[in-house]
Order: structure tokens, then sequence, then C-alpha cells
């Protein structure tokens, strides 16, 4: 017997309302199925909801043939895409990534291409606007979690790092990861 597990992605969006994650979450448990990982946040008036759903390939199936009717209930765009379980590529240390500076266009593009031409890949990444406290400068922020090779002198990368966020004026963290890591 196959112990392989089964998932779903499902990827919404839609207006925010009261109850979307309420109405998400119980479909998928009626389905005897189970949430595994998600993301799900407001970004302007919208919700937006990333969920990893693992369940028995049927029971998947029940809650695909759901999604345009729960669309509809809740008026969220619903995209469903079945995958399965994460392939763990080469031997990757998790570090995480802290950064902070004055808004500006470019700075996830110009952090993303620091890691992409090193080999590093980015597991997960958040970022938020603020103002800042007393001036009210528009500030920005991102918090990544990255898996560096393990063959990677650390040391030498941070330099590097720490250097090319200087060159940028970005005020950023590289450490280890104290977590559970994918």
């Amino acid at each position: 017997m196959s112990t392989q597990k089964t998932y779903l992605v499902l990827s919404a969006l839609g207006e925010d309302q009261p109850g979307i994650v309420n109405r998400l979450s119980r479909v998928i448990l009626e389905h005897g199925c189970s949430i595994e990982d998600s993301r799900m946040t407001v970004l302007g008036d919208d919700f937006a909801a990333i969920l990893l759903v693992q369940g028995k390939w049927n029971t998947l199936a029940k809650i695909e043939n759901l999604l345009p009717e729960l669309q509809r209930q809740l008026g969220l765009t619903i995209i469903s895409k079945r995958t399965g379980e994460r392939k763990q590529v080469g031997n990757k240390i998790p570090y995480i990534v802290d950064v902070v500076a004055m808004d500006h266009p470019g700075i996830v593009n110009n952090l993303a291409s620091f890691f992409a031409e090193r080999d590093i890949n980015i597991e997960d990444m958040s970022t938020n606007t603020y103002p800042a406290p007393h001036t009210g400068t528009p500030m920005f922020s991102v918090h990544m979690t990255i898996g560096i090779p393990a063959d990677t002198h650390i040391a030498t990368l941070r330099e590097e790092f720490m250097d090319y966020c200087d060159g940028l004026n970005l005020d950023a963290v590289l450490e280890p990861f104290k977590g559970e890591f994918a």
C-alpha cells in the first residue's frame, strides 16, 4: 500500500469579508481533508489565500468539484492544482533574512537577484509597508526563509550580503533559522 500523500493547492482571491477562512476550512474538514500549510492575508481590500490541502485522491476530487459553487457563494476566484510531496533537493541550510529600508522600487528584485546568482532558493517571503514612527516616512520590510547550499561558506556569504545591502542602503540581518524547515 502506498504511503505517498496526495495534495491539492488552492489559491483563493476576492473581496475581503468575515467568515471566508471559516467557510473554506469547514469545506475541507467536512470532506475528510486537512490543511497542511497555508498563507492567508488581506492585501488592499482583497483576501488572498494559498492552501496546501492533504487528503485521499477521491476526497480531493470532491473538493475540486465543489469549487465552482464555493466561488459563487464566497465571491472568490479559486484556482486548484494537484501536487505531490515536496522533494528535498540537495543539502540546504535554512537561514532567515530580514531587511528594512525606506520604501523604494526594486528592493525585492535586488534581494532575489543576489540570492539567485548564488543558487540560493527563497523558500518563503513576506513583505510589508508601513509609516515610520514619529516621521511617517514610508518604510518597507522583507522577511524571508532561504535554503543555502551546504557547501557555501556562510561567513563569506554573510559578508557579501551585508556589503550588498549597505550599498543599497538596506538594513539587513542574515541568521540561522531556528525552527522546522521544509
